[in-house]
């Protein structure tokens, strides 16, 4: 818990209706409707001017794609010169079902037992208010540190980041940041543990077209697409069950270590009597940076021969990128943030995240990102119907950020900052 108004800087106190402002702010935030398909985008930029505001830090903003903003929050370190560290979240959230919720998934709810219900409130809005409290309870009791502290908030990461931060890491203005480390968001742990991300698996979205011979539904039409399209499902989930064996006899593996396949989408057809003249199917693949993706193609090109010499196949997604972010203690990055979660009594379980975040486009530039979000005793809710944050682990993801911000901003020098040599006027 943040302490009462006698003892922080920030003013962190009881309200009047007896509810700690960091939870109100985090839940005026949920309510704000940045859903998909059609975000609020200027909501979420209203609320983060007014944020800014009261912290006293300037606010850049880049529309990267139309209607579609960067706003980055800056605390400049005593050295600028230095690599900064990146507080990365998005501002979208994935659609709901509200049918299926117990209460409105935009009403920031919040039940007997502190349980707060909302779409984000684990992906990521909670990440987004924890950054931000921390930062004022930081600035407000008077800490500086060695390096710049950037706040970013992106548009567009549940739709694959194209109009977000895959678009911006390409842009001048990601370059000036000069980013030497970034946190990005993570997943809720059930257990005491917390979970670490260091890689994420690639994912590939890709459809398979069999062509066929067409005819009439009452004839035994041979080579017809619907035969090429059971082989090629059949090749795609036969591996799946491979997979799922690994995952399920093995107890090193954690999702992130073995290659998911679902399929997503089935076409084709225009009558019941019709034999159909192409059928397509479509599948969704999460593939670890253990995996040889060149050769996992090639894979892929033997199940489309197999099932006819015309099945061809697209990519609506190919990411390619295997970087991982260090996790050795000779790090001086993983070596800070280790550091401090020891000092609090964490216990960290490193993984490979299993979905996708902005994380991946970080790395492809060549910068480390770590996944994590201080949620534990938790069950993990996002995307899921009566998505949910516990008030006092939202609360206690403050604290948290309090001890590591400071030991990511105050990093001794590095090789890396050599880059801007000369330049360089403090080295302490």
């Amino acid at each position: 818990m943040l302490p009462d108004k006698e003892d922080c800087p920030c003013g962190a106190h009881m309200s009047p209706a007896g509810e700690e402002p960091s939870v109100s702010l985090f839940r005026e935030y949920l309510r704000l409707k940045t859903v998909h398909p059609e975000p609020d985008y200027d909501a979420a930029l209203r609320f983060l001017d007014k944020v800014a505001l009261e912290l006293g830090l300037p606010m850049k903003k880049i529309e990267v794609c139309p209607g579609k903003v960067v706003s980055i929050m800056t605390w400049q370190g005593t050295n600028p010169n230095l690599k900064s560290v990146l507080l990365n979240s998005h501002t979208d959230v994935v659609p709901v079902f509200q049918e299926h919720w117990k209460y409105d998934a935009f009403s920031a709810f919040k039940d007997p037992e502190g349980n707060i219900y909302g779409r984000g409130s684990q992906d990521m809005k909670c990440v987004t208010i924890q950054y931000i409290q921390a930062v004022r309870w930081l600035k407000a009791s008077g800490q500086e540190f060695l390096r710049t502290v950037h706040l970013m908030f992106v548009p567009d990461e549940e739709v694959g980041g194209k109009d977000g931060m895959e678009t911006f890491v390409r842009h001048p203005d990601f370059q000036k940041l000069n980013i030497g480390f970034a946190l990005d968001e993570g997943l809720a742990n059930p257990g005491n543990a917390f979970t670490v991300f260091y890689g994420e698996r690639n994912p590939w979205w890709i459809t398979i077209h069999c062509p066929g011979s067409p005819g009439h539904g009452s004839r035994f039409v041979e080579n017809t697409a619907a035969e090429k399209l059971r082989l090629i499902i059949n090749s795609f989930l036969g591996f799946r069950e491979k997979e799922k064996h690994r995952l399920d006899t093995s107890q090193c593996f954690t999702l992130g270590d073995v290659t998911t396949v679902n399929m997503t989408m089935v076409k084709g057809g225009v009558a019941y009597n019709v034999i159909p003249a192409e059928m397509d199917v479509s599948f969704d693949l999460r593939i670890p940076p253990t995996v040889n993706l060149q050769e996992f193609e090639k894979v892929i090109q033997g199940w489309c021969k197999e099932a006819g010499d015309d099945v061809t196949y697209e990519f609506a997604q190919k990411h390619m990128n295997q970087n991982i972010t260090s996790t050795q203690e000779s790090d001086p990055w993983w070596s800070a943030f280790s550091q401090a979660c020891r000092e609090m009594d964490i216990k960290l379980e490193k993984e490979i995240f299993p979905a996708a975040t902005d994380s991946r486009f970080i790395r492809a530039v060549g910068i480390p990102a770590i996944g994590f979000s201080p949620m534990n005793q938790t069950p993990i809710l996002l995307h899921d119907h009566n998505e949910y944050l516990n008030e006092h682990v939202f609360l206690k993801g403050i604290d948290v950020y309090k001890k590591l911000i400071p030991a990511l901003a105050n990093v001794a020098v590095t090789p890396s900052d050599w880059g801007l040599a000369g330049r360089l006027h403090n080295h302490n």
